[in-house]
């Protein structure tokens, strides 16, 4: 056998990441707080670019618009970016109702992740992901955390969150117990004494003395000792006991977590009724950072310029202010198609509430605008919408969907909720076991399976049709 050096052509296609490219994804993935921060280091590392002073009115620009600049100077148009939609007569649908930091390139290293300081809603939301099934209970959930306030308490009841989303009090409080059980324990409790009383029930301490003075708070604040020993029925020893238990206790949960959990949410975009009819989608210009390309002191500065590093610096710099004005801009046009995209599909959440999510997922989005899933994906992460029944993370309206024997996909807590109106409604004659459910889903068009039943009843805390037909049964005797 010879051995023999030669040479080969070979044509092949690979991506290559561009910086540029690499700043566009990366811009795109911030929220407007983030997106702040890294503008205002580009502008200290960059002397073309400026802030500019004061509101800047620009034109709207629709989803296909002109990026093209001004001669002097390039600005950041996306800040009065919006979308109206107008009702859509062939669709059927009346859209005019209403119902009630990162630092540089180097922010990715293996430093930076590791020394990372994890913040609050982090925390909660890897929790939630692994306790909660159910993208219904998951939606309450994280409405709940992004009601927090410095403390760790929801102070919202649940009569009232059940009133924005339109959905059932009971399934309010029953997700919002198992936040509280949530490490820190306590968390989303709505006031003092509800956080205190689970972490003494997680204790196996909350007995009937120790609930009666959570319930006198105020008392052991005003140290009236004797009311209390009263109240509890207890002695000195005991109160004394029960009060050093109590603090022993966290009253702030949140404490201990990074400050930035403990910021109030700002939402990314905005919607909202249009006076004309349907609604209106647009960036929020309040937290939306605008950045300008002075072109008229690149000129100067760049006719002043004596040798060639020089005019390469400026020529550098130049380039890189402007593509990041191009990829703001763009980023801009990106997150407004999305957020619309997801307004018009989940019309019927915004119009009547929490039972009529639709199924979605990211491929639906991105087939609608022609992009691709991993971008609505990076556009849907950690970017909130303010809308008429309250601010939400623009991944929240995704929601799993179960086939139809007619074609059609229905949301899964759509299935739930017509599960349990179907229990709800039935006769002392005429319990419906599981089996039952399913022929009467299917001649609904809904093609689901005996365990999902189950599954979706146990989830509701319906017991099964045996145990239904006894407690039934029990009562008129």
């Amino acid at each position: 056998m010879s051995v023999s050096q030669r040479l080969e052509l070979r044509q092949g296609q690979s991506l290559v990441m561009t910086p540029q490219l690499q700043q566009a994804i990366k811009l795109l993935q911030l929220n407007n707080q983030e997106l702040a921060q890294y503008i205002d280091q580009e502008v200290e590392q960059n002397p073309l670019l400026e802030r500019p002073e004061g509101m800047i009115d620009a034109p709207a620009i629709p989803l296909s618009g002109d990026s093209s600049t001004p001669q002097n100077k390039s600005e950041n148009k996306n800040s009065t970016t919006e979308e109206t939609w107008q009702p859509n007569h062939d669709e059927g649908r009346d859209w005019g109702q209403k119902s009630g930091s990162f630092n540089s390139t180097d922010a990715y290293s293996l430093e930076n992740v590791l020394s990372k300081e994890v913040t609050l809603r982090e925390h909660l939301l890897e929790q939630i992901n692994i306790e909660l099934d159910e993208s219904f209970e998951r939606l309450l959930a994280l409405f709940m955390i992004d009601l927090l306030d410095e403390c760790g308490y929801c102070k919202e009841s649940d009569t009232q969150i059940a009133q924005r989303l339109n959905c059932d009090e009971q399934r309010v409080h029953t997700v919002r117990k198992r936040v509280m059980h949530m490490d820190p324990l306590g968390i989303a409790a709505q006031n003092l004494s509800q956080c205190l009383a689970v972490q003494l029930e997680e204790k196996n301490r909350f007995d009937p003395a120790m609930q009666r003075l959570i319930e006198n708070l105020d008392h052991l604040a005003e140290r009236n000792y004797k009311s209390l020993l009263k109240i509890c029925e207890v002695d000195e020893q005991d109160l004394k006991d029960m009060i050093a238990e109590i603090q022993a206790l966290n009253p702030r949960p949140a404490t201990g977590f990074a400050s930035s959990a403990l910021m109030a949410i700002q939402p990314d975009v905005l919607m909202h009724t249009n006076p004309a009819g349907g609604w209106t989608v647009e960036l929020n210009n309040a937290t939306l950072p605008r950045v300008l390309v002075n072109e008229a002191y690149y000129t100067r500065v760049t006719a002043e310029a004596r040798t060639k590093e020089e005019k390469d610096y400026l020529s550098e710099r130049f380039s890189t202010a402007s593509w990041l004005v191009k990829s703001l801009h763009q980023r801009a046009q990106t997150i407004l198609k999305v957020a619309s995209e997801i307004v018009r599909r989940q019309h019927d959440f915004f119009t009547k509430g929490i039972m009529h999510l639709k199924p979605l997922i990211l491929k639906d989005i991105a087939d609608a605008i022609d992009m691709h899933e991993s971008t609505v994906s990076r556009v849907t992460a950690n970017k909130f919408i303010a809308t008429p029944r309250g601010t939400f993370e623009l991944k929240y309206f995704f929601t799993a969907s179960i086939a139809g024997a007619d074609g059609l996909t229905h949301s899964a807590e759509a299935v739930r909720h017509r599960i349990k109106a179907l229990i709800n409604a039935e006769q002392m004659n005429d319990i419906l076991s599981d089996d039952t459910l399913v022929d009467l889903l299917k001649k609904e068009g809904i093609d689901i399976a005996r365990r999902t039943i189950a599954k979706y009843r146990e989830s509701l805390g319906i017991p099964s049709s045996v145990q239904r037909r006894r407690e039934k049964n029990s009562r008129l005797a």
